[in-house]
This record gives structure tokens, C-alpha cells and sequence, in this order.
């Protein structure tokens, strides 16, 4: 009996488990990073594949229709992770972002236009000018908070729409748009033939702004700014200064989303004045809530999800099986935005957090399953032991 009591303790299986659990964090961020490279490979990858997804893509991935479908929804999802930036990390509910999207769109279509600069260098002088007017209108919006901000943000990309709307001086094209100037862009870019290129394009667009908004969430401003959404006022107190935090956030979401404007101008071969109109902010909104404020993936997963449904909801409203419905069914289902509003409605009501924050109430869930079976294996060892 004594000699159980010396060679056996029990507590050797529990002395052992802290070692694991420091390194979880790490390991988990290696597996996050792995996993990401990863996914970015398999995009890269499918104009070389032959993948077909029924009534999702319009048909294998290879082909020129879907690839510039995904391209597409790469730019949106690209666009989405800009205004993730503003409202999900400095908490800045803006209704113009638009208007920076379209300072790319229309700013590299008119310089194209009007100039006799390469690619590359007019894009310089559109980005240039993106930061001009993101510093300005900021620097105005950001004296008044909450929804004198909104609206004041609204203003601006309303005195935009307007603009490119009245075409001053034929700049702009009016209604019909401005098409674009393919001298100085690179064959690779231009035509359908080149539809994959431009898919890598939006590919790489796309990692390049989710790499710019994980640098500043995790810079310091970035850690400023979602103090400053959470209690402005004790940022001042400690001596933080968080108008200047919201307005270095507010130029990178703005650029970023210039930067997208000019990608979308390439893929469409044009600008179109819908890129000016509030609508188009709210939703960039709408994406932001249905892939969960707060999370970079949600914001790219909500953008991308968000226009695969506006692209294939058009052709299902158009379909043989929608004519065939009663009218009760017809009316409404031939309607896209009807059918996304109503999907919205049901992500806020039933999904609170997006689909982001559904993911992470399943890992949660599942982690505190893994947690009570290997508490429960420790103490059948112990038992065993004992």
C-alpha cells in the first residue's frame, strides 16, 4: 500500500498540459497562414482547372464567362475588405465610400483618355489623386460623428454622382459612360482572350489589400483606432489622439478602395456611373453585415458570396421554372433584389453575426466539446492510475 502512495501520483498527466496550451496561439496562426497560402494557390490555380459548380458559375473554370465572374466577385470581395476597414475597425459608418471606388474607375479612364501615359504611371497619378480627395473629404467629415458623419460622407458621393452624371466638358460620358482607352494598357490585359490574366490580376488586388488591412489592424494605429470605436473619449483622456487615427484609417480605405476601382476599370473595359451612387455604398454595407462586421474573411466572404447571388439570381429570374410559378410566386422570385433583400433579412434575424461570427459560435462550440472529452480522458487516467 505504501508503495502505491509513492510511485503513482496522479498528478503527472495535468503537469503536462500547459506546455500545449502556450503553444496552441502560435501553432494556430501557422495553420491559419498555411491554410491561407493554400486557398490562394487553389484561386490561382482554376483558369488551369476544369471545375464545373451547376447553377453557382456559368459554366467550367476555365472558361472565359466564369473566369471574369470570379474576377468579379474578387474585386468586390477586395472592395468589401476596404470598407471593412472603415466600419469594422474605426467603427466609421460612412455612405460614401463609393465615391473612391469611383475616383479609380473614372480617374484611370480619364487620364487613359486624356493623357498619353502607360498604365503604370497613370495609375500613380489616379492614386495620387484618390489620396488628395480621401484627405479632404475626410478631414471635413471627421469634425462631426455618428450620423452627421454618415450624412456628410453621403453628401460628398452624391456631389460625385452628380458630377460624373452632368459630364463636364465630356470628361465623363454622362449616362452612357466612359470606355476605355486601351493604348496604354498592356495587350495581356485587353481583350477576352486575356480574361485568365485579368483574373490574376483581381486575384492579386485582392491579397494585396487583405495584406494591407491585416497590417493595420495589427499596427498600432489600427489597435488606436478600435479603442477609439469603443470609447473615443478615454482615448483622449489617456492621451491618445483619435482624430488623427480616423483619419489615417479613413485615406487607406479610401486608396484601397481606388486601387480596386482601377482593377474593376480593366475588367469591365469601362466606367459606368453606377460605381458613384450611394447604393453601390450601401451595398458594400450589405456584404460587410452578411459576412460579419468585424471579420476580414466575413467582409471577402460576404462580397464574394454577394455577387455570385446577383449574377446567378438574374438567370434564375429569367428562367423557364420562374415563368411556370403561379403569380403569388412569380412576381416576387423574378425579382433578384427581392430575393437577396429577403436573404439579408434572414442572415440579421437568425445568423447575428454574420457568417463569420456563425463559424466562430460552431469552433467555440466544438472546442468546448474537445475540452470536456479530454478532461474526461485525464480523469479516467487518473482512475486508472489511482
Amino acid at each position: 500500500m505504501t508503495t502505491q502512495q509513492t510511485d503513482a501520483p496522479p498528478a503527472a498527466p495535468a503537469a503536462a498540459s500547459p506546455t500545449p496550451a502556450r503553444r496552441t496561439p502560435g501553432l494556430r496562426r501557422w495553420n491559419l497562414l498555411l491554410g491561407g497560402v493554400a486557398l490562394v494557390a487553389l484561386l490561382a490555380c482554376l483558369p488551369l482547372l476544369a471545375i464545373s459548380l451547376p447553377g453557382v458559375l456559368p459554366g467550367p473554370t476555365y472558361t472565359p464567362g466564369t473566369l471574369h465572374v470570379l474576377s468579379l466577385a474578387l474585386l468586390v470581395g477586395a472592395l468589401a475588405l476596404s470598407y471593412h476597414l472603415l466600419f469594422g475597425v474605426a467603427g466609421l459608418l460612412s455612405f460614401g465610400h463609393a465615391l473612391y471606388f469611383a475616383v479609380g474607375v473614372y480617374g484611370l479612364a480619364i487620364v487613359l483618355d486624356r493623357t498619353d501615359l502607360p498604365l503604370l504611371p497613370a495609375a500613380c497619378v489616379v492614386l495620387v489623386g484618390g489620396v488628395v480627395v480621401a484627405h479632404v473629404v475626410g478631414a471635413i467629415s471627421l469634425r462631426v460623428t455618428g450620423i452627421s458623419f454618415a450624412m456628410v460622407t453621403l453628401a460628398f458621393a452624391q456631389a460625385g454622382n452628380v458630377l460624373v452624371r452632368r459630364n463636364p466638358g465630356g470628361t465623363t460620358g454622362g449616362e452612357e459612360g466612359l470606355a476605355l482607352d486601351t493604348t496604354g494598357v498592356p495587350d495581356a490585359l485587353v481583350g477576352v482572350v486575356n480574361t485568365r490574366n485579368l483574373y490574376w490580376l483581381s486575384l492579386a488586388v485582392l491579397v494585396g489589400v487583405y495584406a494591407v488591412v491585416l497590417w493595420v489592424e495589427r499596427s498600432r494605429a489600427g489597435h488606436v483606432a478600435a479603442a477609439t470605436r469603443e470609447n473615443e473619449m478615454r482615448v483622449r483622456v489617456i492621451g491618445g489622439r483619435p482624430y488623427a487615427v480616423k483619419l489615417l484609417v479613413f485615406v487607406v480605405a479610401a486608396v484601397l478602395a481606388t486601387a480596386v476601382g482601377m482593377a474593376h476599370l480593366l475588367l469591365q473595359s469601362g466606367a459606368v456611373p453606377r460605381v458613384t451612387s450611394s447604393d453601390f455604398t450601401l451595398t458594400l454595407l450589405v456584404m460587410v453585415v452578411l459576412g460579419g462586421v468585424g471579420s476580414r474573411w466575413g467582409a471577402v466572404v460576404g462580397g464574394v458570396l454577394y455577387t455570385l447571388l446577383d449574377q446567378r439570381l438574374g438567370a434564375l429570374a429569367a428562367s423557364d421554372a420562374i415563368a411556370g410559378l403561379p403569380p403569388v410566386l412569380r412576381v416576387p422570385l423574378s425579382e433578384p433584389l427581392f430575393i437577396l433583400g429577403t436573404l439579408f433579412i434572414l442572415v440579421v434575424l437568425f445568423v447575428p453575426g454574420g457568417i463569420a461570427g456563425a463559424t466562430d459560435r460552431l469552433a467555440r462550440r466544438s472546442g468546448r466539446t474537445d475540452r470536456g472529452a479530454a478532461r474526461r480522458e485525464a480523469r479516467d487516467v487518473v482512475e486508472e492510475s489511482a
